[in-house]
């Protein structure tokens, strides 16, 4: 297991933590455009499917950098640890990024002829702040009080 960026403290700083948040996303922003810019352009996918791909690969990386860096201090409240944080991050950030970013993207795109890459960033930056909301009280919830349907759902009542 690869070691952990901030296992010193149990609360950092919220400018921090949103800091690291973002500078994660930064990175990942710039995943997706390459992504999408080669499956559109490079082999012609259609836009929403190059979409699509493209925000996925954008979730994996975001996860496994705020699983090391951005959300380190907090231990996972489910038994099934590292696995549990990746589908409560699906479900939570890649609903969020998935669906707000189809929805932009065939609203920018396709309604109103905006170029693919900058209804893109438009997309990603609209949904950025429901991620980090979602990412801090539903995925990484560290030592907070976590949300009862989340608790029975994803750690089906383990602790």
């Amino acid at each position: 297991m690869l070691p952990r960026i901030a296992t010193n403290t149990n609360r950092r700083l919220p400018w921090r933590r949103c800091a690291a948040f973002y500078s994660v996303g930064a990175l990942g922003f710039f995943l997706q455009m390459g992504v999408l810019f080669v499956l559109a352009e490079g082999m012609k996918l259609h836009y929403l499917v190059a979409t699509a791909a493209a925000v996925e690969a954008a979730l994996l990386h975001n996860f496994v950098w705020h699983e090391f860096w951005t959300w380190a201090d907090r231990v996972a409240r489910c038994r099934d640890g590292l696995l549990g944080r990746l589908v409560r991050f699906h479900i939570a950030n890649g609903l969020i990024s998935l669906i707000g970013n189809l929805v932009l993207m065939r609203v920018l795109v396709g309604v109103l002829t905006m170029n693919f890459l900058a209804a893109n960033a438009i997309a990603v930056a609209v949904s950025s702040i429901l991620n980090f909301l979602a990412g801090d009280r539903l995925v990484f919830q560290g030592s907070m009080k976590p949300f009862s349907v989340w608790r029975h759902v994803l750690c089906a009542g383990r602790q």
